[in-house]
């Protein structure tokens, strides 16, 4: 039995990319052969893939090469991987010396998430995050990529309502608000019991190249370790380690200010 219509188109686009690749360049005829389909169909592949900028006709040859959307694409994915490899030493030294769990996460369509996990000596069959999705207004790592957000973007996520996970959860706009300024003001954010009972984070802000907000560094444990009174401390060492990922990144602070 063949496959769905929609799930056969996804993969003949693939093998269109595939292709060309391959090749640098190709036309439509040979695309069709390799494909083993009619030529209308390798041509109806290419322009959807063509409204997307993913591949593009050379007038003068007749042919097609991939476009500016593989760049877009490819620039997205490299950009994260170069975040993780840079994270990854300076995270597990952190992890060790907090001897707590230390997560990276990116903001992304209304949410943190996680993308590296280091484990401190402590932790015990602690939550693997990677790739969790967690809400802004009731995790560390969440108010530190909301603060440094568009200020309409802010204004757009906080119309919905706060959602209660525990008791101690932030659901004022108001105070959510203060928190925010105060994340921007000293550096760094807090979660007190706000997404899990026991469990308190801090997080710290990460830097691309030219200084804005890519990612937020955050360090978790149960309350009976990192107690509130702690986190001033730990905030302290979460801001060094980000700052060191951020120079890593090319961020270089302005020493003169």
């Amino acid at each position: 039995m063949g496959q769905p219509g929609t799930v056969q188109s996804v993969d003949r686009a693939a093998q269109v990319l595939e292709i060309i690749a391959r090749d640098g360049e190709s036309s439509v005829g040979r695309i069709g052969r390799e494909l083993g389909v009619h030529g209308s169909t390798a041509s109806r592949l290419l322009a959807s893939l063509a409204a997307h900028d993913l591949v593009e006709r050379l007038e003068a040859t007749g042919t097609v090469r991939l476009g500016v959307g593989v760049l877009r694409l490819a620039a997205a994915t490299r950009s994260r991987l170069d975040l993780t490899a840079q994270a990854g030493p300076v995270c597990d030294a952190l992890a060790e010396e907090l001897g707590e769990t230390v997560n990276v996460a990116v903001y992304r369509d209304g949410a943190a998430i996680n993308v590296h996990q280091a484990q401190g000596t402590s932790t015990v069959a602690m939550h693997n995050w990677i790739g969790d999705r967690t809400v802004l207004h009731a995790t560390s790592s969440g108010k530190m990529l909301l603060a440094h957000l568009e200020q309409s973007e802010i204004e757009a996520l906080l119309a919905a309502p706060l959602e209660r996970f525990t008791e101690h959860t932030i659901t004022s706009v108001a105070v959510l608000r203060d928190q925010l300024q105060q994340a921007r003001e000293r550096g760094w954010a807090q979660a007190v019991e706000e997404y899990e009972e026991g469990l308190n984070a801090v997080a710290a802000p990460i830097r691309g190249p030219e200084g804005a907000v890519v990612a937020a560094l955050s360090a978790a444990g149960p309350t009976y370790r990192l107690a509130p009174e702690s986190l001033p401390a730990a905030a302290q060492a979460l801001r060094r380690a980000a700052e060191e990922i951020s120079r890593r990144l090319g961020y270089r602070a302005d020493v003169t200010g």
